[in-house]
């Protein structure tokens, strides 16, 4: 069993500042209506985007896909009750490339949803995640045939 360890000091006026397993500091604050850095709650949303995100790249690029662009907009419903756990939360991957294969694409998310994205997994015992995609098809850079 691998283990990770992560600390989280109080830094007063409702801030916390979290030390990643890795030594990375990152600010929270649970003061909602300020808005000056992200809620814990809200970096579960950020940790699924990401989680996935690197997963499909890394699976896209082993199949050698050229992707120039890509972006997860990640939405999510709350419970009303406490603890107000996440419900439902839907990633929408927005692919940019050439000639991407949706084949490729589709087979990449289904393996991270699926097998691969840890934050996904952890997450899913309370929330229902779904999953969409689009491919924004680009044109290469190469040049133009002459007839």
């Amino acid at each position: 069993m691998a283990h990770s360890e992560a600390v989280v000091h109080y830094g007063g006026n409702d801030f916390f500042i979290g030390i990643s397993p890795g030594g990375h500091a990152l600010t929270m604050e649970t003061n909602g209506e300020r808005g000056a850095a992200a809620t814990p709650v809200e970096l579960l949303l950020v940790a699924l985007g990401g989680c996935m995100g690197s997963d499909i790249v890394d699976i896209l690029r082993k199949k050698r896909e050229r992707i120039t662009g890509y972006r997860i907009e990640v939405r999510g419903e709350r419970r009303t009750d406490f603890p107000r756990s996440w419900k439902a939360i839907l990633l929408h991957h927005v692919i940019q490339g050439d000639n991407v294969s949706e084949s490729a694409v589709k087979q990449a998310i289904e393996l991270s949803d699926t097998k691969y994205c840890s934050v996904a997994a952890t997450l899913r015992p309370t929330a229902e995640i779904s999953v969409t995609y689009e491919i924004i098809q680009e044109e290469s850079a190469r040049s133009p045939v002459a007839s």
